[in-house]
């Protein structure tokens, strides 16, 4: 049985941000502006999308 999983959309740039909002977005392991990674849908990434949502946004399979 394969686990849910959510796209997540690096949609605004760490730079000038607060160190911790740098931290959340590389470890979902994001690097480029628009780059979409796949995680599993588990409530600690959906709360790692939430503390950035200016950064952040789950994108629509």
């Amino acid at each position: 049985m394969s686990q849910a999983m959510i796209r997540i959309k690096l949609i605004g740039s760490p730079i000038g941000r607060v160190e911790k909002q740098k931290l959340i977005v590389r470890s979902l392991g994001l690097k480029k502006m628009n780059q979409i990674v796949e995680r599993p849908d588990t409530p600690g990434f959906r709360g790692m999308v939430k503390k950035v949502p200016h950064l952040l946004a789950i994108v629509d399979q």
